[in-house]
């Protein structure tokens, strides 16, 4: 039988998902947990899917382990915990375009792409939903660049570390990106507090003026008795 899960590399934990799927196999759920936790410990901080190929006569049991997700790894290499809440508007990282060619060899196999330069160009597109920029572009941009050839000699050599000036660049780059992000937030913060308290202000006003509307048939129905009692007299002369 064989068990699927996502654990935390390295630190897969007891829990009612993993005992449901394990205890019922009559193995000893510690071990495997102590097996799975050497197993991905090369995944530290990374989600990683993992198999565990169990013979339910001998009560052992085989573990696979895959390669985590695209996104996964692209997060792990920037140390984020998850992408963009809106990747069109707000970008939260900034990776080298050699990064992900390292990323796509280790995902090359589990890719729909006949080549490496196919794999990047899948690897960069997680990296538009994410919200992160490569090489200082829009992943929709590199991605013509790759196909324009502007990337061919990294892809060919598979260099996947980029320089120490290129590290600092790309770095110094994402931090004016996210001042100016910054400053948008929080001049739409500021606009949008001011248009709700221009929006309270203007409330009171607008139920006031049923009451000055009301004044005037007050008025009317007071003018009318007096009228009317000035008609009798003009009839006595």
């Amino acid at each position: 039988m064989i068990v699927k899960l996502i654990v935390e590399g390295g630190d897969m934990k007891p829990g009612p998902a993993v005992a449901q799927q394990i205890g019922p196999l009559g193995i000893n759920m510690g071990k495997v947990i102590a097996d799975v936790n050497s197993a991905t410990s090369g995944f530290k901080g990374t989600k990683v899917p993992v198999e565990i190929d169990v013979d339910t006569k001998t009560k052992t049991y085989k573990i696979n382990v895959f390669s985590p997700p695209t996104a996964e790894l692209i997060k792990k290499e920037l140390g984020l915990e998850k992408g963009s809440g809106s990747a069109r508007n707000v970008m939260v990282g900034n990776i080298s375009v050699e990064r992900l060619i390292d990323i796509a060899k280790t995902k090359r196999s589990n890719l729909l792409a006949k080549d490496l330069k196919g794999a990047l160009k899948l690897v960069v597109g997680s990296c538009v939903s994410l919200g992160i920029l490569v090489d200082n572009k829009l992943g929709a941009e590199i991605e013509k660049d790759i196909d324009a050839g502007i990337y061919d000699k990294q892809i060919k050599e598979e260099i996947t570390t980029p320089s120490a000036e290129k590290i600092k660049e790309l770095a110094k780059h994402f931090t004016m990106v996210k001042d100016t992000q910054d400053k948008k937030a929080k001049a739409a913060a500021e606009a949008a507090a001011a248009a709700e308290a221009a929006a309270a202000a203007a409330a009171p006003q607008a139920g006031a003026t049923p009451a000055a509307g009301a004044a005037a048939p007050a008025a009317g129905k007071a003018a009318a008795p007096a009228a009317a009692a000035a008609k009798p007299e003009a009839k006595k002369k």
